[in-house]
Parts: structure tokens; sequence; C-alpha cells
């Protein structure tokens, strides 16, 4: 595991077990924030990423709880999605379909 996931994921559990009173439980820029939080979650952690992080999960409840939520199920789906062969006949006609569709 990347240095950053492991560091994010510590920050996260440190987080997870601290509440704060002072949450506020409306967002101000949901779309925005939701999209910050996914691309620490997908590893595209910017610079000032944990400290913006930890800021973030702190202060705004909607933040924490979709954090959180994205975190579980993103586990979920790794440890319950396997890669599966398929037969190369059944690809290419899905892929024939998609083409067509397009």
């Amino acid at each position: 595991m990347p240095q950053t996931k492991r560091r994010t994921k510590q920050v996260v559990m440190e987080n997870k077990e601290e509440s704060s009173p002072e949450r506020k439980l409306q967002c101000n820029d949901v779309s925005k924030c939701f999209q910050l939080l996914e691309r620490i979650l997908d590893g595209e952690l910017v610079e000032g990423g944990n400290e913006m992080l930890q800021e973030k999960l702190d202060k705004c409840q909607p933040c924490f709880a979709h954090f959180h939520l994205e975190q579980a199920i993103r586990e979920v789906l790794k440890t319950k999605c396997t890669k599966q062969p398929v037969p190369d006949k059944l690809a290419e006609s899905i892929r024939q379909m998609i083409q067509d569709a397009r």
C-alpha cells in the first residue's frame, strides 16, 4: 500500500474514533468536497491533503459520513469483487455491442 494511502487511513482511523461536537450539519460545497474526498480515497492525495482531510472530517458531518461510507463501500468491493476470466468470444461480443450503441 502506498505511503499516502497508509497515512490517509491512519488519519481517518484516528478521526473515526474521535467525535467532534462542533461538526456542522450542512456542507457549504457538497459537490466540491465530495470530489476532493473521493480523489483522496482514489489515492490522488493533493498536497496538504491529510491536513485538509482531517480538518474537513472534523468540521463537517456530511463530509465525515460520505467519506466513511465511500471508504466502507470500497473495502467491500475490494474483498468481494474478483477478476474472473471471460471467454474471448463474450468479451468481443460486448465490445461490439458497445461500439454499435455509439
